[in-house]
């Protein structure tokens, strides 16, 4: 048999000197960090010893896709296929990817053996001076030589013994320390079925490795080669899938690096964001102290200017309080302990006196009120840039200062809207600039006046309050408008409420012989006639309006009511329509 094997995929090469193995990485198990021990192939291409695999908890599960499934165990060459139907079987989960595999009927050691991660490790165990390394024959002491030909790993004292036999006495024995520039020192892959054969032939119908016993046996009447002859073969169409596959790579490694990308610049621009928010928070909240600041200073101006008006008043009325007491003390002692002559004496200046104090006007109402309100809502301008909100108001309106505007105040129409306006001033007739006050507006008919209509108060936020409501019926009613349970000027008011307004029963024309294409027996509301036997108007002629006009009630507005009142006239006749 041919010994002169090509590499595969570059796997088999002789490494420069001192240079560890490319794989290295690849040589400790995943779960217990150790170097591999009968490492197992997964088919997730995941390698994990055989110790640890067999510590996984099994569960059940049902294989409904037969003998090629991408994630059982088939992938092992020394495994029958399954039958194609359903079967329960025992699985796990890879300790790397959590990929399902599904265990083949013999469990864990009918995996498939990694032997390229134990040719690793025993090149990393070479590397360490052969620490960790033990006889392949006795199992117990340091392996100082190697057999070229049995490619097995021998002690001292077994290499000795190995050469003095007559079957091995030729074998060729290298110290351990050359071995370190090679890149494959595993042993022999032999046959499972026939341990003592080496696997060096490749049965093409099987598709899987077998050895000289296998050839002669099971495999009788299949094509098979020697593995040095098939490997090009497959291997081409190994590496053929290689190239399909590592594009994928590429795209994936690519994608992923956009997303690492787009992640750092989300991350940069979050804390851009951030930082934006921060800087505008934080001026926001000095703003808004400052704004809380003028008000609470405001506040306070206005409790000071209140209390000096309280108190001078208070001053004013108490100085008065005390000259009339004085008067009437004086007055009360002269009338019930002085004379006759005494009262007389003292008459003219104790009248004069109270005379005096009677004509000083004086105010028992205070000055001031405690009327201050807070609305968080109205707008207050600007502070350091940012628009603020909430404003101390001291006004308060004045209902007697109130006014009612508009055009339907006095009147309105069955079923249309109508609306007017309340605007609300303080006790100096200046404009309250605000809204919130309570206004309540009642639309009462006269005759029934326990059947209200609804009204809608909006408030304009300015001081003004538009109100609306829609009438059914015609006739008579009264509105009342208060704020603060009292009447506003000019409240309550009556309001006509006339019927819906009536459409024109005639055509908008500039006369009737126009309009009726010259027939005599045309008449028109104007009242206008035409010589030669026309009962209709002309142009230019007698009781034309001199402008288009509607036949049906002579209104000269397109846009109006009709108020033609059928059989008062033979001139209210409607026009012929054309």
């Amino acid at each position: 048999m041919s010994e002169n094997k090509k590499p595969l995929l570059g796997f088999v090469h002789k490494l420069p000197s001192g240079t560890a193995p490319a794989n290295s990485g690849k040589t400790r198990c995943p779960l217990c960090m150790g170097l591999f021990k009968a490492p197992r192939l997964l088919p997730c291409l995941h390698t994990v010893c055989t110790t640890c695999l067999e510590q996984l908890e099994p569960f059940s599960v049902v294989d409904m896709r037969g003998g090629d499934s991408d994630t059982s165990s088939e992938g092992s060459i020394f495994q029958e296929l399954k039958p194609r139907n359903q079967q329960s079987q025992i699985g796990i989960l890879c300790p790397v990817c959590d990929a399902q595999v599904d265990l083949p009927i013999g469990g864990v050691k009918a995996l498939t053996l990694d032997h390229l991660a134990m040719n690793d490790v025993m090149l990393e165990n070479l590397h360490g001076e052969g620490q960790g390394l033990v006889c392949d024959l006795c199992n117990d002491r340091e392996v100082e030589k190697r057999c070229q030909t049995c490619k097995s790993n021998l002690c001292q004292f077994c290499c000795q013994a190995h050469r003095r036999q007559k079957k091995t006495s030729y074998h060729t024995m290298v110290d351990l320390k050359d071995l370190k520039g090679c890149s494959r020192v595993g042993k022999p892959i032999l046959c499972p079925i026939h341990p003592a054969e080496e696997l060096r032939l490749f049965c093409e119908f099987c598709d899987r490795p077998v050895c000289r016993d296998c050839v002669v046996g099971e495999h009788r009447e299949h094509p098979y080669d020697f593995t040095s002859n098939v490997i090009h073969k497959h291997g081409d169409s190994v590496r053929e899938l290689l190239r399909g596959t590592q594009p994928r790579v590429e795209a994936l490694e690519e994608a992923l690096a956009q997303i690492k990308r787009v992640n750092n610049a989300l991350q940069k621009r979050v804390e851009a964001v951030a930082a934006d928010v921060r800087k505008f928070s934080e001026g926001y909240i000095k703003a808004i102290e400052e704004h809380r600041n003028k008000m609470l200073k405001q506040l306070e101006d206005i409790r000071v200017q209140k209390e000096n008006s309280l108190q001078l008043q208070k001053a004013q009325l108490e100085q008065l309080l005390a000259d009339m007491r004085t008067g009437v003390e004086f007055t009360e002692h002269l009338l019930t302990s002085g004379s006759d002559l005494e009262i007389l004496i003292t008459k003219g200046v104790v009248v004069e006196r109270l005379r005096k104090l009677n004509k000083v006007e004086y105010n028992t109402h205070p000055g001031v009120n405690d009327h201050i309100s807070f609305s968080p809502q109205e707008k207050a301008g600007q502070c350091r840039g940012y628009e603020v909100y909430g404003a101390i108001n001291t006004k308060e309106v004045d209902p007697a200062k109130c006014v009612l505007q508009g055009e339907d105040l006095h009147r309105a129409r069955e079923k249309q809207t109508a609306s007017f306006t309340v605007l609300c001033k303080d006790a100096t007739g200046e404009s309250m600039g605000r809204g919130g006050d309570n206004v309540h507006v009642a639309v009462l008919p006269k005759d029934k006046k326990d059947s209200p209509v609804r009204t809608m108060v909006q408030d304009n936020k300015d001081g003004t309050y538009c109100v609306s409501y829609t009438p059914k019926e015609p006739g008579l009613y009264t509105v009342w408008v208060c704020i603060k349970k009292q009447h506003v000027q000019g409240s309550p008011f009556t309001v006509t409420v006339r019927r819906k307004r009536r459409p024109h029963l005639g055509v908008f024309h500039c006369c009737t012989f126009c309009s009726s294409g010259g027939q005599k027996n045309a008449r028109c509301a104007c009242g206008g006639t035409m010589p030669g036997g026309y009962l209709g108007c002309g142009h230019g002629h007698k009781g034309h309006p001199g402008r288009p006009h509607w036949s049906c009630c002579g209104k000269l507005t397109e846009k109006s009511e009709c108020t033609y009142i059928g059989g008062q006239s033979t001139s209210l006749l409607r026009t012929v329509a054309l």
